[in-house]
């Protein structure tokens, strides 16, 4: 069972951090079972409560997780090991196509809007018991959020969609409870949910989104949250259409008490239209924006909008906490908006024009490609190893589907915000040496 790792400690706590440190070391390799709470009590000599305190510790820091009578074990993959560390050195001739980053030419200046921020800072500055959220940023996201058809309701402004999705999840879910996530999918949110005590529930998805069916089984098999990502959806650049949205309402309406969380990761960079899923039943609803691919990673700043409760706990955890996000940044984000500094239809185009240009390439060479919307394209290969090893020997550095998968077929993810469409037909020939004239034999599902 733990081999030669003798777990020691007279305290939870103590228990707990041994654990962690055999984890830590290597020597408590994931999936490894640990020993039933009564047994390693004996082995201990402590009180089988002081165990069951320590395996609560690990659930609670996502080092653990319990499964019924089959006991408790490592998890897959420990919080402290977080996906984005699975990564391929670039050498120095190589494209790198895994970073995940906007094109910085499509980035707008910050300069005109900072200095506005930085002038209203003077003009108004912010002090202690000042409104955390600025009134010229909530009212330009409400505008948004009503333009796209949600209802009007209340709005939290938070540092960063993965930050914002953490605070409504911690805000209704306990340790052990279950969220469907869809698979291949965000990897940080994939390392969240084990961090925070919870446990993934895979849904498949296809260039439309999740599959109903999926959603469904995993919903009924007890998930309490579901997060969707609506358009250009990380890794595979899925973006909902009409149609898949009327489905997965319908599965919604049969689940009333499930915490629905929509993802809008593409705002801003998107010309596909949006299709909410709040409305379908969910009492406990959000939806997120973040700032950060339409105007770089380092606004740090997104806007939820979502059902009272929801944002009244979400507010209130903050309140006790980070207090609230920078209003330079707010009045930053906010003047960004107000002048359409990056218009969203050029930015859309030019990615566009980049997928399509390697899409097309890959399906002329028969290989299966996916990237309907967004700054990448997934392939699915036979094996992520051997095909991403042969891609850097051709100069090209992708990312490992590993980071973003949970029980979906291997694949890899290309960026290609910073493809010029002329280097395309080089990519899909290297990709089409590498994968054979069979092209790639996995689906996306």
């Amino acid at each position: 069972m733990l081999g030669d790792y003798p777990i020691k400690g007279r305290r939870a706590s103590d228990i707990a951090a041994d654990v962690e440190q055999g984890v830590s070391s290597g020597r408590l390799a994931p999936g490894t079972a640990l020993p039933p709470l009564r047994d390693l009590a004996a082995e201990l000599g402590v009180n089988p409560n002081t165990v069951a305190a320590a395996y609560r510790l690990l659930r609670d820091r996502g080092v653990i997780e319990t499964a019924g009578r089959k006991g408790s074990r490592i998890r897959s993959r420990p919080a402290h090991t977080p996906r984005d560390q699975i990564r391929l050195p670039v050498p120095p001739h190589a494209r790198d196509l895994s970073h995940g980053n906007p094109d910085l030419g499509q980035l707008p200046d910050l300069a005109p809007a900072l200095a506005v921020a930085a002038e209203a800072a003077r003009r108004d500055p912010v002090r202690y018991g000042h409104p955390s959220a600025d009134p010229g940023l909530l009212a330009l996201a409400a505008e948004g959020f009503r333009s796209d058809g949600l209802p009007d309701a209340p709005i939290a402004v938070a540092s960063g969609s993965l930050d914002t999705i953490e605070r409504i999840l911690l805000a209704w879910l306990r340790p052990g409870d279950a969220v469907a996530v869809e698979d291949p999918g965000w990897g940080s949110l994939l390392d969240l949910l084990p961090a925070l005590g919870l446990r993934a529930a895979p849904v498949r998805l296809d260039d439309a989104g999740p599959l109903p069916e999926s959603l469904d089984e995993a919903l009924a098999r007890g998930a309490r949250a579901v997060v969707v990502t609506g358009r250009a959806q990380n890794p595979t650049g899925a973006a909902l259409t009409a149609e898949r949205a009327r489905e997965l309402r319908a599965v919604l309406a049969g689940h009333p008490d499930v915490l629905l969380i929509e993802d809008d990761h593409g705002h801003g960079i998107v010309d596909q239209p949006y299709h909410p899923l709040v409305g379908a039943g969910p009492a406990r609803w959000a939806v997120v924006r973040s700032a950060a691919k339409a105007y770089g990673p380092d606004l740090r700043l997104s806007v939820a909008v979502g059902d009272p409760d929801t944002v009244g706990r979400v507010l209130g955890r903050q309140r006790l906490g980070a207090g609230w996000v920078s209003h330079l940044l707010q009045r930053t984000v906010a003047e960004l908006w107000r002048t359409d500094a990056a218009p969203a239809e050029r930015v859309a185009a030019a990615y566009r024009e980049r997928r399509d240009a390697l899409l097309g390439e890959l399906a002329a060479r028969g290989i299966e490609a996916h990237g309907a919307s967004g700054l990448n394209v997934w392939v699915p290969v036979p094996d992520e190893t051997t095909a991403l090893s042969a891609l850097v020997q051709r100069g090209w550095v992708a990312a490992p589907g590993a980071r973003y998968r949970l029980q979906s077929p291997p694949g890899m993810r290309l960026t290609v915000s910073e493809l010029d469409p002329a280097d395309a037909r080089r990519l899909a020939d290297d990709l089409a040496a590498v994968l054979g004239t069979d092209g790639a034999v996995s689906r996306l599902i």
